[in-house]
């Protein structure tokens, strides 16, 4: 039987921790590399959007809940992922998308997006009223942002409720620095400390009652807390389980939860497994599968440049380059540096501000004259080896270009499942200590 999201704190308290591994992208061909992973493995396919990504005035996907679960749905059915294996989350639901707009405006639309995110069948809500609105400190108190995500919280459960749907399971909290990777180079990462996620569980619990929700709080599953892990545009912060030693012990005194890890890009399988085993078994992944889709689609690129006449030099590279720097909106803050560095970091940057491009048209355009080109083609095992080695067995037959794509992101899912199932040993409390 797969693991649930409801399994995670008491596996953890039995001292047989397992993960789930909780894929946060809109990309179809990672939606699809998920759902076909997890048909294969048999195990719960946990699949997010953000409130920025997904609302109920479209997000910058154009997407709205309703859109988004048809399209997981979708692909599902074409993938032939049973149902009962797939659950829809919500991340960061709040009012970060129109926080420069008073707190009573931008809480309105915050319940907009709640109501219709459940409606749509999404069960796991992360409710992150965390950030200051117009006029208001950007990082507010911890009663504020309890009474506003209890507020969050009471619409959820009264739509679930009208809509005759499962009691939805919640996750409080948020991380700093944002979800989606740092700006700048870093060289270290402070864990949230034992006291600040005490506290944050604490007043929550008060807070939800004072507003009759403790049947809801009695489903906050999981705290989103920072275990020290990150990454910028160029660097890792890899996952330093002595320096969370303090923060895991909070899990002592609050049975009820475990931790959700945000930013687990780039960790690899022995970091995520040692998060799994200290009591952070969600690992949310985003911006490495798609940062390793664009290497396969860019390997590809190389390889019809080399095999096919006529198809030009890096057609689609060429026609990124040219997309973003006609629409810098995405990546012109979030990166710096001279004219060089600039474009690197447009095509490269880990934190893959590229991947805001790929539903364009011309990026669209250009993937399709890709695929068009290389489809039913035989690759010759030099020119695999040459841009995409390890990926032999694609090597002379009839390729269909997506499913090198799929395959590619399925080596970076590798790695969350073997976290997940296979979580590194425990530690003892002299090790611990």
């Amino acid at each position: 039987m797969p693991v649930t999201l409801t399994d995670l704190a008491p596996l953890y308290r039995r001292g047989t921790p397992a993960g789930i591994t909780s894929v946060c992208s809109a990309h179809p061909s990672v939606l699809r590399a998920a759902l076909r992973h997890g048909r294969e493995n048999g195990s719960t396919v946990l699949i997010e959007a953000t409130c920025n990504q997904v609302n109920h005035q479209g997000g910058y996907t154009g997407m709205r809940p309703a859109d988004f679960a048809s399209l997981v749905n979708s692909l599902a059915n074409s993938e032939n992922c049973p149902r009962d294996l797939i659950i829809l989350g919500g991340d960061h639901l709040g009012p970060n998308p129109w926080r420069d707009r008073p707190a009573g405006d931008a809480m309105a639309e915050a319940e907009k997006m709640v109501a219709e995110y459940v409606a749509s069948g999404f069960r796991k809500i992360h409710l992150d009223a965390s950030m200051g609105c117009a006029g208001e400190p950007p990082a507010l108190d911890d009663a504020t942002t309890a009474d506003r995500a209890a507020r969050l919280a009471k619409v959820a459960e009264d739509t679930a409720k009208a809509h005759n749907l499962p009691l939805p399971q919640y996750i409080i909290g948020t991380e700093v620095p944002p979800p989606g990777g740092a700006d700048h180079a870093l060289s270290s990462i402070e864990p949230t400390s034992a006291e600040a996620a005490s506290r944050t569980l604490e007043i929550h619990g008060e807070v939800f009652a004072k507003h009759g929700l403790t049947g809801a709080f009695g489903r906050v599953i999981g705290l989103v807390v920072q275990p020290g892990v990150e990454f910028g545009n160029r660097n890792v912060i890899l996952y330093e389980p002595d320096k969370a030693t303090s923060l895991i012990s909070v899990l002592e005194d609050h049975p009820q939860f475990v931790f959700e890890a945000h930013s687990t890009d780039y960790q690899m399988t022995c970091p995520l497994a040692e998060l799994v085993r200290d009591g952070f078994p969600i690992l949310k992944v985003g911006p490495e599968l798609t940062f390793v889709m664009r290497e396969a689609l860019y390997a590809l690129d190389l390889i019809a440049s080399d095999l096919v006449p006529g198809y030009g030099d890096r057609p689609l590279y060429q026609a990124m380059e040219s997309l973003m720097l006609d629409r810098p909106g995405h990546w012109a803050r979030h990166y710096n540096g001279d004219d060089g560095e600039l474009k690197l970091l447009r095509h490269y940057s880990l934190s893959d501000r590229i991947r805001y491009y790929w539903a364009t048209e011309p990026a669209q355009l250009a993937v399709s004259k890709l695929y068009d080109t290389l489809q039913g083609r035989s690759v010759p095992l030099p020119l695999i080896w040459q841009h995409l080695p390890g990926a032999e067995r694609f090597a002379g037959a009839a390729l269909n270009p997506e499913d090198v794509v799929i395959w590619k992101i399925t080596q970076s899912l590798n790695h969350y499942h073997t976290a997940c199932t296979r979580p590194a040993k425990r530690r003892s409390v002299a090790a611990a200590s």
